[in-house]
């Protein structure tokens, strides 16, 4: 499955929220859905699950326009929309059945989930009974009960700690895994960094960068090193001027020019007792700022 929107335009009133905002995500990959807040990410979310239409442009499933009867899509929102006061197998049993599920499939399906998650002894309580972390757990079941073909995440880590964020790795590669399109809206670097395959980087309601997230990162100058050694003070002074410490105990060490690495770096394994070297990539972090940058920008864009 291939999932594109393609030239979308959007206003309200006199605002103009999206300008021919166009990306693609395939099935079986992770797509990451990047933007500072306001730039139009929760717009284009609501526009591709036809929340509402856009004022131009078009999305496609596999080149034609995409048939919401057929294609299912999950939703886990990062503001969360349950119910606090009911039981949770009774909310959950109806939001799958919202998807067109039989009631009877619906609680299957929701148990399986609970189950999953480590969430059964729950089952029967109130949604403002569980912790933060269990109301996003069970949050996630909505998005994922009724077996989408799209699955959408945004902000799903947020909340959870270290070993359900583990869990819900593991889910997230289940889903991929299965040939699911698997499209991440974060402000978590680290996690889109680790599950995705491409990405668009959204500033002012306009895609301003994407593309293969690989190939982004070998685009970029290769005239810095990443170096590690146990001779790091020496080798920082050694170089002053063009070396600077980095976060994880590395030396970052600019080149006068990218021919000049492979002479460099021999000169440094001579020279010093070197545990590793290699040319420096950007973090996605680093591109995320030069890219989408400015201290303009401070609500979502609704």
């Amino acid at each position: 499955m291939v999932l594109e929107l393609r030239s979308i335009e959007k206003s309200f009133g006199e605002k103009r929220v999206l300008e021919g905002v166009s990306f693609r995500a395939e099935g079986g990959k992770a797509f990451g859905l990047l933007g500072r807040n306001g730039a139009g990410k929760t717009t284009s979310i609501r526009i591709l699950m036809d929340v509402f239409p856009a004022d131009g442009g078009e999305v496609l499933c596999d080149g034609a326009p995409i048939d919401y009867a057929r294609v299912q899509l999950g939703y886990l929102p990062e503001e969360r929309g349950m119910y606090p006061k009911k039981l949770i197998i009774d909310q959950l049993t109806y939001f799958a059945e919202l998807k067109g599920m039989p009631r009877r499939e619906a609680v299957r399906a929701v148990d399986k989930w609970l189950e999953r998650l480590g969430m059964s002894e729950y089952r029967n309580k109130r949604l403002d009974t569980l912790s933060k972390g269990n109301q996003q757990k069970i949050q996630l079941v909505t998005a994922l009960a009724h077996e989408p073909q799209i699955v959408i995440l945004d902000e799903p880590f947020s909340g959870l700690d270290p070993v359900n964020a583990m869990l819900l790795k593991d889910i997230v590669r289940e889903q991929i895994s299965q040939g699911k399109i698997v499209l991440f809206s974060s402000h978590q670097m680290n996690y889109i960094e680790e599950f995705c395959d491409s990405i668009a980087i959204l500033k002012d309601g306009r895609v301003v960068l994407d593309g293969d997230l690989h190939d982004i990162k070998r685009k970029y100058r290769r005239d810095r090193l990443a170096v590690h050694t146990e001779e790091r003070e020496r080798l920082l002074r050694d170089m002053a001027g063009r070396a600077e410490p980095m976060a994880d105990g590395g030396v970052l060490l600019r080149l006068d020019a990218a021919e000049d690495k492979r002479a460099v770096m021999q000169r440094l394994t001579e020279s010093y007792d070197i545990d590793g070297i290699q040319v420096f990539e950007p973090s996605l972090s680093d591109i995320f700022v030069e890219h989408a940058g400015d201290a303009g920008e401070t609500e979502e864009q609704k």
